[in-house]
């Protein structure tokens, strides 16, 4: 709805309500000089009630949650009060004249009562509950809705590309089964163990300085088919891969391609075949001393 509707709205409610209030303005009139008031108190008690209602429709539209449930009791007792008010104003006919019964607002002595009770009520109820609605909306802080910026899209947009990335980034590569290599010519394989037994142990090149962060469950199909091996099973391989070798051929490196394991097993595999060999190896044999001379 543009402006132009809700001014028109706007006054037709105003219109409307102030109709209602000079209609009920008589009714009112008369009951307050049938309760004793003067003529100045009696002008003024319509302002009492309907202004009161008047005002709890204005803090309910602008007030919210409990405070805006307690203005709608206010607006609805008060809308109650007048309409009691306004039907005995039209039951009793003595309370259209001028000479009234003072303080006799029904024939019936507990009805009489409770109608007086509540016309006197009514002012002293308006001066709490009018000054009540006044604080509640004048403490409101209306909840600001957020702003959005000009590159909160850009800015949603980037977050949603870096958590991708992250995403994959995070995904585990699939890890394909090592190919067992074939047996290297005698040659070669010297060469080889030469080069590497340069560098020293704990120097093997790792593929990036920064470690490889890989979460998430390997698949099935990524898993290396080769079975879990023990230590006598590793041992037995490494003793017939290296039944040719040399002692200097006898290297870590070399044994961990031959049987392809990690350093560290491949380390403790060149140090046991070194240990056996080492007592698998006659001992020098020293000559007699009779020999010795024999032979000078």
């Amino acid at each position: 709805m543009n402006r132009f509707g809700k001014a028109l709205l706007v006054a037709a409610l105003v219109g409307v309500v102030g109709m209602a209030f000079r209609v009920s303005w008589n009714a009112l009139r008369d009951v307050a000089t049938a309760t004793g008031a003067d003529e100045t108190a009696a002008f003024l008690y319509p302002f009492v009630v309907d202004g009161l209602m008047a005002l709890a429709l204005v803090a309910t539209l602008v007030l919210t949650g409990d405070a805006r449930r307690f203005a709608l009791r206010v607006l609805a007792a008060y809308t109650l009060a007048s309409l009691v008010l306004n039907y005995v104003h039209g039951l009793v006919p003595e309370l259209h004249s001028e000479v009234v019964d003072w303080g006799r607002l029904a024939d019936w002595d507990p009805a009489n009562w409770a109608l007086v009770l509540l016309a006197t009520s009514l002012p002293v109820g308006s001066i709490y509950f009018g000054s009540d609605l006044v604080a509640k909306v004048l403490h409101h802080r209306p909840i600001e809705a957020p702003t959005p910026t000009p590159n909160q899209d850009e800015s949603t947009e980037t977050t949603v590309k870096r958590s991708m990335a992250d995403l994959e980034v995070s995904t585990p590569a699939p890890i394909t089964p090592i190919p067992v290599a074939a047996e290297l010519p005698a040659g070669p394989v010297v060469s080889l163990v030469k080069s590497t037994d340069r560098v020293p142990v704990g120097a093997v090149a790792a593929e990036s300085p920064r470690p490889r962060r890989v979460t998430g469950r390997v698949p099935g199909a990524a898993r290396s088919t080769r079975p879990n091996r023990t230590a006598d099973e590793l041992l037995t391989e490494a003793r017939k891969a290296t039944t040719t070798w040399s002692d200097r051929e006898l290297t870590a490196e070399g044994i961990r391609k031959a049987v392809h394991t990690s350093p560290a097993r491949a380390r403790v595999l060149r140090d046991t075949l070194r240990a056996e060999r080492e007592k698998k190896a006659p001992a020098p044999t020293e000559a007699a001393p009779g020999t010795d001379k024999a032979a000078a």
